[in-house]
């Protein structure tokens, strides 16, 4: 099974609602490996390594967020898989 990796960069309010914390945990479910960090412009951005199917399934949750959060855009950039070993909030 191919690995693939995810550079996304989401947008909205996503910063202060349990986004990075619930993506982590999303992440351990689906089997994905790789970080999720605010950024200071007030998105967050999300690093997602893995079988293509689970990226996928990862990455369109990631589009939604945890209850509390407003997702308005999402941008996807395809990176070079680097063997991430699991999945991390970078503080």
């Amino acid at each position: 099974m191919s690995e693939v990796r995810c550079r996304a960069v989401v947008t909205g309010r996503v910063q202060g609602v349990f986004y990075r914390d619930s993506c982590q945990q999303m992440a351990r479910r689906f089997g994905v490996r790789g970080s999720v960090r605010n950024r200071s412009d007030g998105t967050v951005e999300v690093v997602a390594e893995g079988p293509r199917h689970a990226v996928d399934q990862f990455l369109d949750w990631c589009r939604q967020g945890p209850p509390r959060a407003t997702v308005t855009g999402m941008t996807i950039v395809d990176e070079t898989p680097i063997g991430e070993s699991s999945f991390r909030v970078v503080y």
